[in-house]
């Protein structure tokens, strides 16, 4: 009988990342006229779109998924070069011959190959336009004085899937250029201290654009009920809160 717990005990062990890797991650869908525009919540920063059987990965982080559970990458979005969004490691699981990575200027050391986004560039493939919009901090700084995310290192993206436009923020706080936002139907806006907004900075910014669809992520401990709150008297803006923790 000892014999046989302790077989089980050491089963149990050896099968424990298999069963925590295949836990379903959340997932929405939309509807465009081009087709269904699948968003699933891998945490963090860190989502997968899937349009039209192409897989679009953005700033994949492996302590976020199991890559090896998750469809290799058509498409790989990366913002900036801070290890919660440029992983090496996840790249290489996910990528094939023919994946296109776009990203900022500063990940360009760590991923071979990179289609580099200036902010203010734009790039369409797979009948879809991407855009690379600002994100910095003006306010938040590191002890030196240095932002935490000076301007013109790092990309947002607005992307274009046929009707629907997605904005996926990356590290930012709410900056002037956000006023410039039009169309936004599904935002995602960061909301963690220091290094990025509060949920007040994060309701202005969405009040500024009026996103249909609100994601706040990448919040850590962040109160996500206080952006609710913030916006409820908001109708036109639907605020839905994921473990993007």
């Amino acid at each position: 009988m000892e014999k046989f717990l302790i077989s089980l005990f050491i089963l149990s062990i050896g099968f424990a990342p298999l069963l925590a890797s295949s836990q379903k991650h959340e997932e929405d869908t939309f509807p465009t006229s081009g087709g269904e525009l699948k968003i699933t919540f891998l945490g963090h920063g860190t989502l997968m779109f899937t349009y039209n059987n192409v897989v679009i990965h953005v700033d994949p982080v492996s302590s976020e998924a199991d890559y090896r559970q998750l469809p290799k990458a058509d498409l790989v979005l990366i913002t900036h070069e801070h290890f919660d969004h440029c992983d090496p490691e996840a790249l290489k699981i996910i990528r094939k011959e023919s994946t296109i990575i776009v990203g900022s200027a500063s990940c360009a050391s760590k991923v071979p190959g990179l289609k580099v986004l200036k902010n203010g560039e734009k790039y369409s493939v797979y009948e879809l336009e991407i855009e690379a919009v600002p994100a910095y901090n003006l306010l938040h700084k590191r002890p030196d004085g240095q932002p935490f995310h000076p301007r013109g290192v790092g990309n947002g993206y607005v992307i274009t899937f046929s009707d629907k436009r997605v904005y996926v923020a990356g590290d930012t706080e709410n900056i002037p250029e956000m006023k410039n936002l039009k169309n936004i139907d599904i935002a995602f806006l960061p909301m963690n201290l220091p290094y990025t907004m509060t949920p007040e900075m994060v309701a202005e910014a969405a009040r500024w654009f009026k996103p249909r669809v609100l994601y706040p992520y990448h919040y850590g401990e962040t109160d996500t009920s206080r952006l609710v709150a913030l916006l409820k008297d908001v109708p036109e803006i639907e605020v839905r809160i994921r473990k993007m923790k």
